[in-house]
């Protein structure tokens, strides 16, 4: 049957064919941070302060996070002075603070997994610490059992179909 179509569409067929199959993501584990790597630079002192006087003097009133940290400088190099960081895949990711050794963020072991919805994604947060969350995102139905993870750190992980 395959010699019977025309050439340009007998290879496409062959190469639809010779593509993985996707499968679904199935079961999720949190990653372990050993190997994260940091994708985006830090800000510098300069930039936040840069940021904060003219962002927070121009745009205020539209700041999503608050009035209150446009008072306050502290408050808002807290919130700013962040960057991406990933798992080598690239299939976790997460904002860490600059202020976070990346030592301490390699070394952190995961204390939490939860599963959340936003429209029609789905979010796995595994936790590790007060400031170090790392985020799946899929269009699949996800569960946890959040108490296992409690229990057992390699308990950490959801199922996605």
């Amino acid at each position: 049957m395959m010699h019977r179509l025309p050439p340009l569409l007998r290879g496409l067929a062959l190469s639809l064919a010779a593509l993985p199959i996707l499968a679904t993501a199935g079961e999720v584990a949190c990653p372990t941070l050993a190997d994260v790597v940091q994708i985006a630079n830090c800000p510098t002192e300069d930039e936040l302060v840069f940021t904060f006087n003219g962002y927070c003097s121009d745009n205020r009133r539209i700041y999503t996070k608050g009035p209150e940290v446009c008072t306050d400088y502290q408050l808002y190099r807290k919130l700013k002075n962040v960057a991406l960081w990933e798992t080598k895949d690239g299939a976790f990711h997460a904002y860490l603070s600059c202020d976070l050794p990346p030592e301490a963020i390699r070394q952190a072991k995961v204390t939490q997994v939860s599963v959340s919805k936003d429209g029609k994604m789905t979010r796995i947060a595994c936790t590790y610490g007060p400031d170090i969350v790392f985020a799946y995102r899929s269009h699949e139905t996800c569960r946890t059992d959040a108490a296992a993870c409690s229990a057992d750190p390699a308990s950490c992980k959801a199922t996605c179909e």
